[in-house]
């Protein structure tokens, strides 16, 4: 089946996701009146939320997925059979605001360089927060680890305006990711066998190799529920952090880093093991080591990942939004917790 949106296409990927669809779907669908179109992708639920949608909400566009094999595989099967000229991959725990989608739009039609954007995303249930994942916008430090504006490792801020400008970001949130669909399909889209987590960053990494820009706009404000699939903490999204971050580096990085830098992480992730050991974390422990050894068994097929991924890599890829020192060394030894303590600003779009 073929679905074919009027210009955007909000897709909206749902395991059991019923509740949040009672919640949330109403005001994203009457918003949809703005210039988008609502499909919803059910990835083999086992309640009756295929039938809820199709029964009250018929103007939304239904998909469903035989097998669950993950949030990367589900959007990454869906969105071959959907043409749209922009994609926005839209959670189903996401609530969006009145007026969310203009900005967003307005950004990506008014820069034809930007690939991908996301909105300021905020915490549904302390909504003067900032949410985990995403915030407000994704970047990257100089050893490869990701953090936001507005959430540097664990520490949450709250939201005083202080980022409602519009900068280039490194990645952002797959939770809204508002992506252009030629770009998306021409670095290969989603990669399928990150299963959950840091799919997204992927994505916006070879973006960004092929010399697009990824942007945030704080214009547009969406709420996030947040760990309703894999709840945050939990040793299995321990493990796909762990293992799928050492994936990123391997497809993405030059080979000159690469030399250094998978043999720096591998050691800085065994501190961190024993860190979790001492505090008596011992099933955290044992999901470190865990990531790491699959990652290893499975290093051929990664290599062949990287292969797929070197392809469009352009000369001068776009480095906008990597930090060139280490976040790691100014949360813990430095103390500096919140992105404007770092004292350096991205670039303004």
């Amino acid at each position: 089946m073929i679905v074919t949106a009027q210009d955007t296409a909000v897709v909206i990927l749902s395991y059991n996701g019923k509740k949040w669809h009672e919640l949330f779907l109403p005001l994203i669908v009457s918003e949809a009146t703005s210039g988008y179109s609502v499909v919803v992708v059910d990835n083999a639920s086992t309640d009756d939320t295929f039938a809820y949608i199709k029964a009250e909400f018929p103007s939304v566009a239904l998909l469903q997925l035989p097998v669950n094999k993950g949030f990367a595989h589900g959007y990454a099967v869906a969105l071959q059979q959907i043409q749209a000229k922009y994609y926005v991959l839209l959670s189903a725990d996401f609530e969006v605001s009145l007026g969310w989608f203009a900005p967003l739009y307005k950004a990506m039609e008014s820069n034809h360089n930007i690939a991908a954007c996301q909105p300021k995303i905020k915490y549904w249930r302390e909504r003067e927060k900032f949410e985990y994942a995403g915030a407000a916008g994704g970047f990257k430090d100089n050893f490869g680890y990701m953090f936001c504006r507005g959430r540097i490792l664990d520490e949450v801020e709250i939201d005083h305006n202080q980022y409602d400008d519009n900068i280039e970001i490194f990645w952002a949130s797959g939770g809204c990711l508002f992506v252009r669909a030629e770009l998306y399909h021409l670095v290969g889209g989603l990669d399928a066998d990150f299963y959950a987590h840091m799919e997204e960053i992927d994505l916006c990494w070879r973006l960004k190799n092929a010399g697009y820009s990824i942007a945030y706009i704080g214009g547009s404000m969406v709420y996030h529920v947040g760990g309703s699939v894999i709840s945050y903490g939990s040793p299995q999204k321990l493990f796909y952090n762990f293992r799928n971050s050492l994936i990123l580096l391997l497809k993405n990085e030059t080979l000159v880093r690469l030399l250094w830098l998978l043999p720096l992480r591998m050691c800085l992730d065994g501190l961190v093991g024993l860190h979790l050991l001492f505090q008596g974390k011992r099933i955290e422990f044992k999901t470190v080591i865990k990531a790491h050894v699959h990652f290893y068994r499975s290093f051929g097929k990664w290599v062949k990942h990287r292969a797929k991924a070197q392809k469009n890599i352009v000369q001068h890829p776009n480095k906008n939004g990597i930090y060139k020192g280490s976040i790691i060394w100014h949360y813990f030894v430095r103390k500096q917790k919140t992105f404007n303590q770092l004292n350096w600003r991205p670039k303004s779009i």
